[in-house]
């Protein structure tokens, strides 16, 4: 994977009025490094929109070429650079602004931990031919390799999947020098059952009325009945 130069500068604006260097197409951002202190940065918008907005993402490697303040004397008028990957990137909810970017200075020689995309290659036989429902249940992939073998993504093929049929982190082809550090039994993507049509028929159903039979009441018997059987 190849760097992309992005300048800064030294941030010396901090707390609320950091909401100035916004107005003015800055972002405010930090570079963190192990045992070393946190170095404040500001960012040119436009510059940093155009990196993010690559196929890479998130994992672009970034040649950081940093302007140092004047007011530093061991470091008045020269460029330091760093090489860099992103942590975080905060934005506005609602607006999508760039708020703030976090960095993590790395070594090109030393291997580091990402999430990589996984990419879903073809259409599944189970879904295409048999009417399968598809769920992808695992978007990213946690690895360990050189931040020079940092993959864009990783393909999954999925299209000799058949209903009932699974794929797991085990299944996947990475080259030799990534290391996958999720479980091996964990789901990636699974083709279930085609859910079926509930069709509501309207049933009318015929009531016949009740019909009551009512018991005859039994004629009385009178006397000259009675004398007769008497006899």
């Amino acid at each position: 994977m190849e760097e992309v130069n992005l300048y800064a500068k030294v941030r010396q604006i901090k707390g609320k009025q950091v909401s100035r260097l916004r107005r003015e197409g800055w972002v405010p951002g930090v570079v963190y490094k192990k045992g070393e202190k946190n170095l404040l940065l500001q960012l040119p918008k436009r510059d940093l929109q155009k990196i993010l907005h690559t196929s890479l993402g998130g994992n672009v490697l970034i040649s950081l070429k940093i302007e140092r303040d004047s007011s530093l004397p061991k470091k008045k008028g020269t460029q330091e650079v760093k090489t860099v990957i992103i942590k975080e990137i905060q934005k506005n909810p609602l607006t999508e602004e760039l708020l703030h970017i976090d960095f993590q200075q790395i070594s090109l020689t030393e291997k580091i931990m990402v999430n990589v995309p996984l990419a879903l290659v073809g259409e599944a036989v189970g879904v295409k031919r048999d009417g399968g429902i598809l769920e992808h249940l695992l978007w990213e992939l946690p690895i360990e390799c050189l931040p020079t073998a940092i993959p864009e993504k990783i393909e999954v093929d999925i299209s000799q999947l058949e209903i009932g049929q699974s794929l797991y982190v085990k299944d996947l082809k990475v080259s030799e020098d990534i290391k996958i550090l999720a479980p091996p039994e964990q789901m990636v993507v699974t083709v279930g059952m085609p859910k079926e049509e509930k069709v509501e028929e309207k049933v009318e159903e015929l009531v016949e009325p009740e019909v009551i039979k009512q018991k005859k009441p039994e004629a009385e018997e009178t006397p000259e009945k009675k004398t007769e059987e008497k006899k």
